[in-house]
């Protein structure tokens, strides 16, 4: 297919500038798609292919999004995109290409707001609802972005950055609570709910995702449209086996690709029902889990770990199936502790940003503790050295990956850095042992090493976490004169627990006893929170950042 051939929309005008800031294609990983599964057609919008397309498939009566009170069948969800397409096209004056910002929290209207805008052919980049004007302003000054659509309860940070933005024209408010009507949901009531979408390609850019928990400036990830569907017909089906019955909840927000992937698209691609959760605290997802079936959950081991103080489990969540883990490593206690109290898998996953979603797991009969697993169906690993060669079973080393999806930043020479020869270096240190089974080690930048050992910090969390006092912890590496660095755990004890140098002490020896005696924390701080970002990821580098103060 040549780009000149792409229908442009109904005013024959197309924004260029997604494409124009491709990476040279000389610096794109290598990308495996001869899987009959991602064998797409030259056209392919993903607006359409998770609303209208389910309802030809005889889907229309059947609830496709819960949330804020209100049940949405998929006629519901087509009718209502096409009536908000018809808006951006017609009212805001979207083109195909044109940025889109979208801020809201988890709710069917961001769902919505998100497919319809990629109907029109637009390249949508959902934000996190924690973000600050400042930070909202580097995301629209590096993508260029115009129009900006927001819930109204989120609307006045965005409104701040639009003050001084070079870029950012209309800010429109949109109704995500289901309490009142803003600008969009009553320019959107007028239109008529059909709309032809516009006939975007497979390999045209539909999603830019900022990858969160970075310093400096922030890069953008650009992923085609066939990359969100890959997600659904890789992982989704071939490890979680989704289906139309099932019901999907989770906890990451929307505009982290791991939570747009769990909680929208795995669902929306198959006909099931996804329930949306605004505040999902441990106790609400418990309670959400409980009240409408779920059989499927996403969330991060700290959720698991709260989860997993709560009564009387196992009835609770009679309809659960299977529970997901990414964001962080999952250690083996709470591994082992949710089979034992639950009876149903927990698989640990990894995946990134830049590669849209995981690309290592672990599977219904082959979940290990302590193990995140083997590559999805259509990837490749494998642990390199600094060099790119390959290193023997049982070795430290780079994860290495490729397969139908991988890192096209926006305009970023850090290309580089993430791709070489082909592979995508995810930044993480493995091992892969004998049998394939990849065990993740540490991110690159928290190996710690001491008196001329490597030593895992997540390792040491994970033996951390097994004690019945400790909540939380994060291990990094500190400046330490004669041994080059000490280890030093960051932990949040449970309730009934006092920090004193007694417990210190208690935690130090409960170390030696599980690792090898060198990997103890030679220094243990008790601190209230630990430092996280929008997506639940510990931020390590802050605790770094303060050990140097």
């Amino acid at each position: 297919m040549r780009r000149e051939d792409l229908r442009l929309g109904p005013s024959g005008h197309e924004d260029s500038f997604a494409r124009d800031n491709l990476p040279p294609a000389e610096l794109w990983p290598e990308f495996l798609l001869n899987r009959p599964e991602f064998a797409y057609p030259d056209y392919l919008n993903v607006g359409v292919e998770l609303s209208d397309r389910l309802v030809a498939c005889g889907f229309g009566d059947r609830i496709a999004l819960v949330g804020n009170g209100r049940r949405r069948s998929y006629r519901d969800l087509s009718a209502w995109t096409n009536q908000l397409a018809r808006a951006l096209v017609e009212d805001y004056g979207v083109r195909p290409g044109h940025r889109v910002l979208v801020r809201a929290p988890n709710s069917p209207a961001m769902v919505a707001v998100w497919l319809a805008a990629t109907k029109a052919g637009a390249v949508v980049v959902n934000t996190m609802p924690l973000l600050r004007a400042g930070e909202l302003t580097q995301i629209i000054d590096k993508a260029e972005i115009g129009l900006a659509l927001t819930d109204t309860r989120l609307a006045g940070e965005l409104l701040k950055a639009a003050q001084t933005s070079r870029f950012l024209k209309r800010v429109v408010e949109f109704d995500g609570a289901v309490t009142q009507e803003a600008e969009l949901d009553r320019v959107a009531l007028s239109k008529s709910t059909a709309f032809e979408a516009v006939q975007t390609g497979r390999d045209d850019v539909a999603l830019l995702a900022f990858t969160s928990g970075t310093t400096g400036e922030p890069k953008a990830t650009m992923h085609f449209h066939r990359d969100i569907l890959i997600m659904a017909d890789g992982y989704a089906s071939e490890v979680l086996r989704l289906g139309p019955e099932d019901v999907v909840l989770g906890s990451p927000p929307l505009a982290f690709t791991f939570g747009l992937g769990g909680l929208a698209v795995f669902p929306l691609r198959v006909g099931a029902t996804a329930v949306l959760l605004e505040d999902p605290t441990p106790p609400r997802l418990m309670e959400y889990l409980e009240t409408y079936g779920a059989t499927v959950v996403f969330t991060s081991p700290t959720a698991y770990r709260a989860l997993l103080a709560m009564d009387n489990l196992r009835s609770r969540l009679a309809s659960l199936r299977v529970a997901v883990s990414a964001g962080e490593t999952l250690p083996a206690s709470v591994f082992e502790e949710w089979l034992a109290k639950i009876g149903v898998p927990i698989l640990d996953g990894i995946g990134s940003t830049e590669m849209i979603h995981i690309f290592i797991t672990s599977r219904f009969g082959d979940a290990r503790a302590g193990a995140t697993g083997r590559p999805v169906a259509g990837y490749e690993a494998c642990i390199v050295d600094d060099a790119m060669q390959p290193v023997p079973a049982g070795t430290p080393g780079r994860l290495a990956v490729r397969g139908p999806t991988g890192c096209r930043y926006l305009a970023d020479a850090r290309q580089t850095n993430y791709v070489r020869d082909g592979w995508n270096l995810t930044g993480d240190a493995f091992v892969c042992d004998s049998e394939g089974i990849f065990h993740f080690s540490a991110r690159s930048d928290d190996m710690i090493i001491s008196a001329g050992y490597n030593i895992s910090g997540p390792e040491i969390e994970g033996a951390l976490l097994a004690h019945n006092a400790v909540a939380e912890c994060a291990v990094i590496g500190v400046p330490n004169l004669e041994r080059g660095e000490i280890v030093e755990a960051h932990v949040v004890l449970r309730g009934g627990f006092a920090a004193s140098e007694a417990m210190a002490c208690e935690l130090q020896d409960h170390v030696k006893a599980t690792l090898a005696p060198y990997k103890y924390p030679r220094s243990v701080r008790f601190i209230e929170e630990l430092p996280k970002t929008a997506t639940g990821k510990i931020q390590r580098f802050v605790l770094r950042q303060r050990a140097h103060q």
